[in-house]
């Protein structure tokens, strides 16, 4: 799996129009299901996440999780971070999975986030969605678990 995450002080999602979603403090993490991925690769990928420390503790350092602080992760699937640009300049996305198997990984990874203890918002999977977030920092990570 692929994860984009940022660092927010405020992010939403909104589809026709309509606010489906919204976090304050937090985590806006775009994530992308690849092929070969599995359920245990969602759940070590949110454990992963659960875990970094990208928030500042009172000395200003980045030394606390999003579970010590108490944050939100606002969760949107983007299959865009497969984009293969290797040839021409039109991305081709045969690295994304499959939409079925893609939507379940994502739903998987927003759900092991919440057994993580850590409130949850999602986007709508397959929607053309308006996020907005108000990048904090900024403080910006590219995860992948297959490096």
């Amino acid at each position: 799996m692929r994860a984009l995450l940022q660092r927010v002080t405020q992010a939403s999602v909104t589809v026709d129009g309509t606010k489906i979603s919204q976090i304050g403090p937090g985590l806006l993490i775009l994530v992308c299901a690849m092929p070969n991925d599995t359920p245990q690769t969602a759940q070590a990928l949110a454990a992963k996440i659960a875990k970094l420390r990208l928030f500042k503790d009172d000395a200003g350092k980045m030394n606390l999780s999003i579970a010590q602080t108490g944050g939100a992760a606002l969760v949107v699937s983007q299959f865009t971070l497969a984009a293969d640009t290797s040839r021409g300049t039109r991305p081709g996305f045969s690295y994304a999975a499959k939409p079925d198997i893609a939507e379940e990984l994502y739903l998987h990874f927003a759900s092991t986030l919440t057994a993580q203890g850590i409130p949850v918002q999602t986007g709508q999977f397959g929607a053309d969605m308006s996020v907005d977030l108000t990048n904090d920092g900024p403080v910006t990570l590219w995860l992948d678990t297959e490096t």
